[in-house]
């Protein structure tokens, strides 16, 4: 056999890849937790239906992940975020997740998740050069 590497963008080799992990990830956990993924998409919207900000996640077995979590800069530090973030807590609730997790850099919004509950459980350094990346758990069984 004769194997060689390609550098390509194409959809149907990269969903190969991700459905062969995602079959191999489940020889690996209980049966109960199998086939649990979902996508978890929350808009704020303004009285004009324009998009103001969001959050993009997705269940997976036993947790919430945050993907993409973005608040226009003229709302921040109005309770927007906030608000968003514990809609989404209410939901991974409802969907009997036991945590939550996400990650940010030093100039986005650590404080913000810090202050609502979120614990980092990990970091990397010289991201960017001269930033921290930080990864954050909420564990829901405490809220």
């Amino acid at each position: 056999m004769s194997l060689y590497i390609t550098k390509e963008i194409n959809k149907e080799d990269k969903q190969k890849i991700n459905d062969e992990l995602y079959r191999f990830n489940l020889k690996h956990f209980p049966v109960d937790l199998r086939g649990r993924y979902e996508e978890i998409n929350l808009f704020i919207k303004d009285e004009k239906s324009i998009v103001r900000g969001g959050i993009l996640a997705e269940v997976c077995w036993n947790w919430l992940e945050i993907h993409t979590f973005i608040i226009d800069e003229d709302i921040r530090k109005s309770g927007t975020g906030t608000r968003l973030l514990k809609e989404l807590e209410k939901i991974a609730l409802e969907k009997e997740c036991d945590f939550i997790k996400v990650d940010t850099l030093s100039f986005q919004a650590l404080g913000f998740y810090e202050k609502n509950g979120y614990q980092v459980f990990g970091s990397l350094d010289n991201v960017g050069r001269d930033y921290k990346h930080y990864y954050l758990k909420k564990d829901l069984n405490k809220c």
